[in-house]
């Protein structure tokens, strides 16, 4: 992609489709990283891939996976050991329900 084929709107609006505050000042650089950034993606899409197989890792690779075997569960004391708050016999959290914070 060609310089003159992003404009600083274009960037404006990638930004504001990231929900990005950015400032005035900082489009004109962004403009040119995207730019750069399409350019390489040009790249990867004009490279033949056919007859390829998609791979999920460079790399071939397998999971050793072990039998799920239970085992013998921990103490209510252990597993409240290193908690750092408690409530009486359970870990004390945040509260993350509900809208704002009360």
């Amino acid at each position: 992609m060609g310089d003159a084929e992003l404009s600083i709107d274009d960037v404006r609006h990638v930004a504001k489709l990231a929900r990005l505050a950015i400032p005035e000042a900082r489009l004109a650089p962004l403009r040119s990283e995207l730019v750069a950034i399409l350019g390489h993606i040009a790249q990867l899409q004009a490279v033949n891939t056919d007859g390829l197989e998609p791979m999920a890792h460079p790399l071939p690779m397998s999971n050793r996976l072990r039998d799920d075997i239970p085992g013998t569960p921990i103490s209510l004391t252990d597993a409240l050991m290193n908690a750092p708050r408690r409530e009486l016999d359970f870990i004390a959290v945040p509260k993350v329900l509900g809208g704002e914070s009360a």
